[in-house]
């Protein structure tokens, strides 16, 4: 019984997937604020181009 002990507590494997899944959560962190504020700045910059076009605000039913 002790040398199973020994031997889970030396054994580093699921210490290797844990530490995987925290750089995978931050990196999907990373990549969400990114698209955030690419999403923001896309949708400012297509209604400068409707605004342009004299379309006004698209969808608005006027």
């Amino acid at each position: 019984m002790t040398n199973l002990l020994s031997r889970f507590a030396k054994d580093e494997s699921g210490a290797t997937a844990i530490e995987y899944g925290l750089i995978a959560g931050l990196i999907s962190v990373a990549i969400i604020g990114v698209l955030g504020t690419v999403g923001t700045n896309l949708t400012s910059k297509f209604q400068a181009v409707a605004d342009a076009l004299g379309g006004g605000a698209a969808g608005s039913g006027s």
